[in-house]
């Protein structure tokens, strides 16, 4: 259909003199052997089902915005700080407070120093303005496509393997370290969240760049990325970016802090739709492991080089709970539920069975609704980047095609292709009366029969509590063995992993991980370690009593046996 179109269109092109015209969904012209865009367009008066036969009113000269032809040059570590501050001020209008972007400044400066530093030593040169000379007279092919002139430099060998480049996934490590560093109520899995959501640019984040930052040819390997960076990934990233910049101490995380578990926890529990009376029995626990002190939860450099993965530890906490007060071994817990069953106020009462039963159903339905919006996401940027001028004839083209295909999806559905956002949330479920809820509220539910009163003491009904062997492992050598070990697991407590882990989005392998560190800090100490980890089927059942007062105590008797478990389906 384009020949009938560029009929009366016979002059050549001025790239690589061939007459072969066609028309651009945009209705330009372009030359199908080099792709040269001029500036005759056409205008559409009526678009039909079928793409291509579009009805072609006039051609004319139309109105067109050019690109500068050279636009200006720009280092590699400019555009990384233009990406930076759209991200944060994506999250400002998100309602997070103003005085997140100014410590996150300081943070990408130094990093932008520290990359045009290392890029200034790889070329040899003492300062800024020599580096960029040798950059541009050594690549004045690409200079011409791509406005960046150390990007020769920045895809060196020997500078690729060290840590003081700038990268994509490094914008997110900064941004959490920046709300760390604030105290805002906003985990690395939040973060991930709202990346994946689209509400935090990311993936194509370069097509927000100024026009005259030109992105083209070697930019594209420093620029595009396919793929949302894992919660392990970004973490790794930030602790060794906290420590390559030698950043002070952070401020405390105390326990009036949103980061701090004992605050945190309340919003798992609520997103879990797990009873208000559970959360003092979580701070009792968090008490006996030692991890309320807020020294445990703040990064130093210096004193304690480690930072917290605030999100999963409180998951952690939560899920040690439940085995403390229910078992999870998948007999304990539902004999408590058939003696709540028979209560005269069992309506009142929490029932695991119904919460179970209750959650699955709304889990079920919020994975369809995940991977639903996962596969009509579109991945495919609006402005594409090729590594090559050979390879920009072959993009174009599937781009086009890829449009029409659309086109023609949205035609037959009567609906949009894209994914329909909706407003930013930290939780993944509604529980509530209210249209639109996942199902009723069970946060009101009393802990009656599973908790008793003993000798005026509150005590759980469960006295056994079962966990793998604690011995930790080398991590230079061995990372995870949830998979050699999760067949023999109890079946109710990898499906509470994998509810956790669904509220985080993280994998089930990464939460057991954290599991087994809380387990190792209260139970570690007192409980002899059988068996090895990497044996399949040795688990140890501890002996425990817990007890609380108007505050709160929490006391362990350990006697350890090691049996093998039969999963239960």
């Amino acid at each position: 259909m384009d020949d009938e179109h560029t009929a009366g269109f016979r002059e050549p092109c001025a790239q690589c003199s061939a007459v072969d015209w066609g028309v651009s969904d945009e209705g330009r012209f372009y030359c199908r052997s080099c792709h040269n865009v001029i500036e005759r367009t056409r205008e559409v008066v009526e678009t039909t089902f079928a793409p291509g036969s579009t009805r072609v009113s006039t051609i004319g000269r139309g109105s067109r915005n050019k690109r500068p032809e050279g636009g200006r040059q720009w280092m590699i570590c400019e555009g990384f700080q233009f990406i930076l501050r759209n991200q944060a001020d994506a999250l400002l209008r998100l309602g997070v407070a103003p005085h997140f972007k100014r410590g996150l400044d300081s943070d990408s400066d130094s990093m932008a120093e520290s990359s045009v530093k290392s890029a200034s030593e790889t070329d040899g040169e003492a300062n800024l303005s020599s580096t960029v000379g040798s950059n541009a007279a050594s690549s004045s092919d690409w200079s011409q496509c791509s406005g960046s002139v150390d990007v020769v430099t920045y895809l060196s060998a020997r500078l690729r393997r060290s840590r003081g480049l700038m990268s994509m996934k490094k914008t997110l490590a900064l941004i959490h370290l920046g709300l760390v560093w604030s105290q805002e109520p906003l985990t690395l899995s939040d973060l991930l969240r709202l990346v994946n959501e689209g509400h935090v640019p990311y993936l194509n984040a370069y097509e927000n760049l100024p026009d005259e930052m030109r992105l083209d040819g070697r930019d594209a390997v420093i620029f595009r990325v396919d793929s949302v960076p894992s919660h392990r990934a970004v973490h790794t990233e930030a602790q060794d970016l906290a420590l390559y910049l030698q950043l002070p101490a952070f401020p405390p995380v105390s326990c009036q802090s949103l980061l701090h578990p004992a605050l945190l926890s309340v919003r798992y529990l609520t997103d879990a739709n797990l009873p208000d009376e559970l959360h003092p029995w979580v701070c009792s626990l968090m008490e006996r492991a030692g991890m309320a002190d807020q020294t445990l939860h703040t990064f130093d450099s210096t004193t304690r080089p480690v930072l917290p993965r605030y999100d999963a530890q409180s998951a952690a906490i939560i899920i040690v709970t439940l085995k403390v007060i229910f078992g999870l071994d998948d007999h304990t817990e539902w004999d408590l539920s058939n003696e709540v069953g028979v209560q005269d106020n069992s309506e009142d009462v929490f029932n695991l069975r119904r919460w179970y039963r209750l959650m699955q159903a709304a889990l079920i339905k919020a994975q369809s609704r995940r991977d639903h919006d996962i596969a009509r996401k579109q991945w495919k940027a609006k402005k594409p980047l090729y590594l090559n001028r050979k390879m920009k004839t072959t993009v174009m083209k599937k781009k086009r095609t890829a449009e029409q295909v659309q086109i023609c999806f949205e035609k037959l559905s009567s609906h949009l292709v894209g994914v329909q956002h909706c407003e930013p949330s930290s939780f993944r479920f509604c529980w509530g009366d209210e249209d639109g809820a996942d199902g009723p509220s069970l946060h009101h539910k009393k802990l009656d029969k599973v908790v008793t009163l003993k000798r005026n003491v509150l005590t759980p009904s469960n006295s056994t509590y079962w966990h793998p062997a604690l011995q930790a492992c080398d991590p230079r050598k061995c990372r995870s063995h949830y998979s050699e070990v999760e067949a023999t697991l109890p079946r109710s407590f990898v499906w509470t992993l994998q509810l956790f882990s669904f509220l985080l989005d993280v994998k089930p392998a990464y939460l057991y991980e954290e599991v087994l560190t809380v387990e190792r800090r209260v139970f570690g100490g007192k409980t002899p370690l059988n068996g090895n980890m990497r044996r399949k089927g040795r688990t140890t059942r501890t002996e425990t009593r817990t007890e609380t007062r108007s505050g709160t105590r929490t006391e362990t008797r350990s006697r350890s046996r090691s049996e093998t478990r039969t999963p239960q389906r």
